[in-house]
Formats: structure tokens, C-alpha cells, sequence
């Protein structure tokens, strides 16, 4: 979704702080430091071969509408026709615009990495239901959701409390602010080339074929 540099630094600040959803604490923005290395929660979620001739970055918020069109509408072709057939490599950068987001966020990263996608995309299939219905508990809902994938109530409940994880999440959104100067999730990163909104699979595949 578009939005303001300015905007997005007062987000930052909010989410850095705790944020309008009055979730834990995290750090005060000065705090902000790179993600712990050692943390494996925080390691590179992505798919397909090594060896794939293009890398695409996709910066997502869970919270975003458009980022969830582009998970319901284009990532299965793009996942079927681009990833299956070693033509990309695609990885996932969290960029989570609000709490409810960054939390969302941390609980799919305690998933394996091969359910992290499966996962992320029941979300993105799901979004009004957690994330955009009025009245609900953001909680409960996607506790609902990570259950049925397989997470015990125990392991979501380390989760959702996972404040480290939090700032690691919010450091590497961050570090992809400065590096790509993002303005709008979804943005994609196609090698060097910054594209940003929920393209069409055609244009997608224009992108990653022009090396």
C-alpha cells in the first residue's frame, strides 16, 4: 500500500514504541539494533534453486491489502511457472506497517521453513478475517489460523511474546528501508530493480526475465 516517507518514519517510531494496538513494549527507536545472527528465527525465508538465474525480494506487510492480492492472485502462478522451473529464486522480506502486522510476522517465522510460505499465504487468503474485520481479537484469530497448521498454543503464546524476534523483524525492515528507499508494499526488488505495487503475473514475469 502507498504511504508517506513521513508516514513511514512516524510508523517505525509507533512500532518501535509499541504501536496503536497496545502490544509489549519493544524498544525506543535509538534502540534499534541489526537482528542477532544467532537468532535462526530471523534467517532468510525464501524459495526456489540457489542457482536460479534472477532473485526477486518481495517486501510485504501481513496487514496489507495489496500485498495480500498479489499472495492470492499471482504468487501461485508465479510460484508455479517461475520458482518450480528454477527461472527465480524468491525471498521474502518482512516490511510489517503496523503491530498486529510485526506479530503476525514473528509467528510465522517459529513455523519450519517449509511451512513458512504455506502459512503466510493462509494468512494473505484469510486477511479479512483477522486482520480487517472490526470487533475481533487480532490474537485470537491468528491463533485460530496457527493452529491449524500445526502450532501448539504453547508455541504461539512464545511467539506472540517474542519481543527479540520483534526487533530483529524491525531491523531488517529497516535495513531494506535504506537499501531500497521502499515507498509502498508490496514492493519487489528484480535483481537491482525496485518495482513497486501488486503487479500482474505478465508484468512479474517481464521483470524477472529481463536479468
Amino acid at each position: 500500500m502507498p504511504f508517506d516517507r513521513r508516514v513511514l518514519l512516524t510508523r517505525s517510531t509507533a512500532l518501535l514504541a509499541g504501536g496503536a494496538f497496545a502490544m509489549p513494549v519493544l524498544a525506543r527507536p535509538a534502540a534499534a539494533q541489526a537482528p542477532a545472527a544467532d537468532n535462526p528465527r530471523l534467517s532468510e525465508r525464501s524459495m526456489g534453486q540457489a542457482s536460479a538465474p534472477m532473485v526477486v525480494q518481495e517486501f510485504f506487510s501481513l496487514t496489507c491489502s495489496h500485498c495480500g492480492a498479489f499472495g492470492r492472485d499471482t504468487w501461485p502462478q508465479v510460484k508455479r511457472e517461475l520458482v518450480q522451473t528454477g527461472k527465480i529464486r524468491f525471498i521474502w522480506r518482512d516490511f510489517p506497517l503496523d503491530q498486529i502486522a510485526l506479530r503476525a510476522a514473528v509467528v510465522a517465522r517459529y513455523f519450519p521453513a517449509e511451512a513458512y510460505e504455506p502459512f503466510i499465504e493462509t494468512l494473505f487468503a484469510s486477511q479479512d478475517r483477522w486482520a480487517f474485520a472490526r470487533g475481533i481479537d487480532h490474537k485470537a484469530e491468528i491463533g485460530k489460523i496457527a493452529a491449524l497448521a500445526g502450532m501448539s498454543s504453547a508455541t504461539f503464546e512464545a511467539a506472540w511474546a517474542d519481543d527479540e524476534t520483534a526487533r530483529g523483524v524491525l531491523a531488517l525492515r529497516q535495513q531494506g528501508e535504506r537499501q531500497y528507499n521502499i515507498q509502498a508494499t508490496p514492493t519487489f526488488v528484480f535483481g537491482t530493480r525496485v518495482v513497486s505495487g501488486s503487479i500482474a503475473f505478465d508484468r512479474f514475469a517481464q521483470e524477472a526475465a529481463r536479468g
